[in-house]
C-alpha cells in the first residue's frame, strides 16, 4: 500500500487554473500539493502559437506551461506527477486515491481538471492537431487571414466559431452531417447572412488532406451522407466545433453539475455544492474557456480556499 499524505490544499489539475491557484495558495503559506494529472499543462500544451495571453505577443502554450510550473514550484507549491483515480469528498478532510498508490487527505480541495475539446477521431486530425486543426477559434483564428477555412458542426459552438473566423478568413464552409443547425435561430439567421459563410449540409469530414514539409492542411475529404459521394474541399484550417466534455468524472456523483457536466459554482465565486471543495477553470465554464479567464479563477479558488481555511481554524476535522 501507499503512503498517505494530509495538505491543507490539494488541486487537482495542471492547467492555468491549477498552477494559477498553486501559486496564490503557496504565497498564502498554504504548502499546497497539485497533482498533475493525464496531461501536464492542459490543452495549451497541445496549442503551438498563443498570441492572447497578456504580457506576449507570441508564446508556444508548452512553453508557457512550464513557465507557469516552475512559477508555482518557485514560490512552494509542491507538484507531483500523478493522477487521481477517486475522490471522497463526503466528509472532512477529504480523500484522494491516486493512481502511484499516495492517499491525499486534505482539508480543502481545488478542483481544476478542465475540459476537453470533443474531436472528430481520425488519424489524420490527430496528424495536424496544432498544424491547421484547431478547436478554439478565438485562440487560432489570427493565424488565418485572408485565408479559406472549414468548421465542422451545428449547434451554438460551431455556428459563434464560424461567426467569430469570418473576421480573419476570407472565406468560412461550415460543413454539418445534418440538414439543419440546433444553434440558436437568431445565430443562424446572422450566419445565414454573412457573405463569407457557405454552409454544406448532410456531410462529414473523413480525412483532413495536407503537405508533410511544413506541416500543415490544404483540403477536407467530406462525404455525403445521403449519396456517398466523396468531394474534396481546398481549406488552410479546420476547426472541430462539435462540443466540449468538462472533466467532471472524479465528482459527478459528488457535486452539483450543469450545461451537460460542467461544475457548478456560485456566482461571483468558486464555491461548489460541497463547502471547503472548490472548482476553477474549464471544469465550470461552458462560455469562454480561455487560458486567461481559467487563470483568473485559479486565483479566485485559491482566495475562496484560504478565507474558507482562515474560517475553520479550530474545526476538528480540519488538521494543520
Amino acid at each position: 500500500m501507499g503512503e498517505t499524505r494530509h495538505t491543507r490544499v490539494l488541486i487537482i489539475g495542471s492547467g492555468p487554473a491549477g498552477y494559477t491557484a498553486a501559486v496564490y495558495c503557496a504565497r498564502a503559506m498554504l504548502e499546497p500539493i497539485l497533482v498533475q494529472g493525464l496531461q501536464p499543462g492542459g490543452q495549451l500544451t497541445i496549442t503551438t502559437e498563443v498570441e492572447n495571453w497578456p504580457g506576449d505577443t507570441h508564446v508556444q502554450g508548452p512553453d508557457l506551461m512550464i513557465r507557469m510550473e516552475k512559477h508555482a514550484r518557485a514560490v512552494g507549491a509542491e507538484i507531483i506527477t500523478d493522477y487521481i483515480n477517486s475522490l471522497d469528498l463526503s466528509a472532512r478532510p477529504f480523500s484522494a486515491q491516486s493512481d502511484s498508490g499516495t492517499v491525499y487527505t486534505a482539508d480543502t480541495v481545488i478542483l481544476a481538471t478542465g475540459a476537453q475539446a470533443k474531436w472528430l477521431g481520425l488519424p489524420s486530425e490527430e496528424k495536424f492537431k496544432g498544424f491547421g486543426v484547431s478547436a478554439c477559434a478565438t485562440c487560432d483564428g489570427f493565424f488565418y487571414r485572408g485565408k479559406e477555412i472549414v468548421v465542422i458542426g451545428g449547434g451554438n459552438t460551431a455556428v459563434e466559431e464560424a461567426l467569430f473566423l469570418t473576421s480573419f478568413a476570407s472565406k468560412v464552409t461550415v460543413i454539418h452531417r445534418r440538414d439543419s443547425f440546433r444553434a440558436e435561430k437568431i445565430m443562424q439567421d446572422r450566419l445565414f447572412k454573412n457573405p463569407k459563410v457557405q454552409v454544406i449540409w448532410n456531410h462529414t469530414v473523413n480525412e483532413v488532406l495536407g503537405d508533410e514539409i511544413p506541416l500543415g492542411v490544404t483540403a477536407v475529404r467530406t462525404q455525403n451522407v445521403l449519396t456517398g459521394k466523396i468531394t474534396d474541399i481546398p481549406c488552410a484550417g479546420l476547426f472541430v466545433a462539435i462540443g466540449h466534455s468538462p472533466a467532471s468524472a472524479l465528482v459527478k456523483d459528488q457535486l452539483k453539475l450543469h450545461n451537460g457536466g460542467y461544475v457548478k459554482v456560485e456566482a461571483g465565486s468558486t464555491r461548489t455544492s460541497i463547502p471547503g471543495v472548490f472548482a476553477a477553470g474549464d471544469l465550470t465554464d461552458h462560455i469562454y474557456r480561455q487560458a486567461v479567464t481559467s487563470a483568473g479563477m485559479g486565483c479566485m479558488a485559491a482566495l475562496d480556499a484560504e478565507k474558507f481555511l482562515a474560517g475553520h481554524t479550530n474545526h476538528p476535522t480540519l488538521q494543520r
